[in-house]
């Protein structure tokens, strides 16, 4: 008698696993979308960076869309000049390639710097800073120094330094962003490569505030929005910004008169580290 039922309940499931069989084998064939083959191609192309910097899911995601005529390739500033060449190919488009960007440290309020106000401690991370306290310098716009926009960079392109401040590796800068979203202090700003000229600040508080804050920062002087073009840069609650739009890279730059140094031209400045 077990034997018998045994038997029986081997038959049901046996006789149901094949009529699942079928009914999925009859699914899989009706409801099969094809797949465009450029799709496998044009991601394979791509970096596999994975960062979002085109406003997709993932390369993957943005392939997708790419092949079926969704996105550009030009919103894809990741991948390099031989990839988006690739791609191009495989898809007989026009090869356009996004306009290049570099993430930018706006701040040179590392720890020999600014002023104090206490001593943190506590997880390491600049956004448990900022929720916590603020952070442990009296800046309350510059660099909190615990390194989340390194911790977020896919391309290991930033790192911190000595003096508790982020820097950028050019050569390895895709200007995917992910730095920027990472900042809860807004430090952190894209640019063109072609944009020198930079007020490594961005404290807005009163001058005489400013100067007890950190040695680096824009006292509000004005002296170099007096020393250019009008509109070239103007001055913004106290402090002074340039505006890329109307500003040319030759010509006067008024870095020499700045009193705290936040004025930098960025090529200068890295050749003078060099020699120092």
């Amino acid at each position: 008698m077990e034997l018998s039922a045994l038997l029986v309940a081997m038959g049901c499931m046996g006789g149901l696993g094949a009529l699942f069989s079928v009914g999925l084998s009859i699914a899989n064939k009706k409801l099969y979308v094809e797949e465009d083959p450029r799709v496998v191609l044009v991601a394979d192309s791509l970096p596999g960076a994975n960062c979002g910097s085109c406003g997709f899911a993932g390369c993957a995601h943005f392939a997708e869309n790419l092949v079926n005529g969704h996105a550009s390739l030009s919103d894809c500033n990741v991948a390099s000049d031989e990839a988006i060449e690739e791609v191009a190919r495989t898809l007989g488009i026009e090869a356009v390639p996004a306009e290049r960007k570099v993430a930018r440290i706006l701040c040179q309020g590392g720890n020999l710097e600014t002023t104090k106000k206490a001593e943190y401690v506590g997880i390491h991370s600049c956004l448990a800073v900022q929720l916590l306290s603020g952070g442990e310098k009296l800046c309350e716009y510059g660099c909190l120094g615990y390194g989340d926009c390194v911790e977020s960079c896919p391309f290991d392109a930033l790192g911190m330094n000595d003096n508790g401040l982020p820097e950028v590796i050019d050569s390895r800068c895709t200007g995917c962003g992910k730095c920027v979203v990472a900042c809860p202090r807004g430090v952190i700003e894209l640019h063109s490569p072609a944009h020198r000229l930079f007020v490594l600040c961005g404290n807005h508080d009163n001058p005489k505030a400013s100067k007890k804050i950190c040695t680096r920062a824009c006292i509000g002087c004005q002296i170099c929005v007096r020393a250019v073009d009008e509109g070239q840069m103007v001055m913004d609650d106290n402090l002074a910004v340039v505006d890329y739009t109307q500003y040319g890279q030759d010509g006067v730059l008024p870095t020499d008169r700045c009193p705290t140094e936040c004025l930098v031209i960025l090529g200068r400045q890295s050749a003078q580290k060099a020699e120092a």
